[in-house]
């Protein structure tokens, strides 16, 4: 078994649920339920051999609407309020 197997077996396991994306990687979300009804999805995008590309924080309200993203990889920007 290479590294990249390792990891993706490692990805799907923390994750949970996770979708082929463009060029061989894939999105992996894991949802975690807070107060209020407010939730976070953790998103983390990896090519294809399980390098990760993008991990970013996705925040919703209580009606399920997007109201912040916070990109914390490869350069971490800060919450950013969704209009």
């Amino acid at each position: 078994m290479d590294g990249a197997e390792i990891k993706r077996r490692q990805n799907e396991r923390k994750f949970g649920n996770w979708e082929r994306i463009p060029g061989g990687g894939r999105r992996y979300r894991y949802e975690v339920s807070g107060r209020g009804g407010w939730k976070a999805r953790y998103v983390k995008e990896v090519d294809s051999k399980e390098n990760t590309i993008r991990f970013f924080q996705e925040i919703y309200d209580e009606h399920g609407n997007l109201v912040e993203i916070h990109q914390k990889y490869p350069v971490d920007i800060g919450h950013q309020r969704v209009r």
